[in-house]
């Protein structure tokens, strides 16, 4: 699938995508999936065929990139947009001066995903919003 990623303000449709997957197919409650970091975060937004399918989020903490809300729909899994998705987050993050590592965490299912995307599991296993998490991280 060959889809255009590129940074965006439209965060309603950022949003819009991470309803239908993180709440509607996930069961995620909107209480813990909206927070206040959407204003101050890079969103990245994915398109097939000019239609959005795919975004993630993008948030700087000292010298860490932090990688969160990454999501396909359901139709383009398995297609590497997810891939292409996190490979251009982790652009962004080495393209920003200071930044020498990205971390995120990892839905339990998708850790292998993240590895290998060269992501580094550590820490204990804990519950976000219902869902088994662990963090990883990359270092640039």
């Amino acid at each position: 699938m060959s889809a255009e990623i590129s940074e965006t303000q439209d965060i309603e449709t950022c949003l819009m995508l991470r309803r239908e997957v993180f709440i509607k197919e996930q069961g995620v409650s909107e209480a813990d999936e909206i927070d206040d970091l959407d204003a101050e975060a890079v969103h990245l937004l994915a398109r097939a065929d000019g239609r959005p399918v795919g975004t993630a989020r993008l948030l700087a903490e000292g010298e860490t990139g932090k990688l969160g809300r990454v999501c396909v729909l359901a139709e383009t899994r398995g297609t590497g947009l997810g891939a292409a998705l996190v490979r251009a987050a982790v652009d962004h993050f080495r393209a920003r001066p200071g930044i020498t590592r990205v971390k995120l965490g990892a839905q339990v299912h998708a850790l292998g995903f993240y590895e290998r995307l060269g992501f580094e599991p550590y820490g204990p296993i804990y519950d976000d919003a219902g869902i088994d998490h662990r963090d990883m991280m990359l270092e640039l």
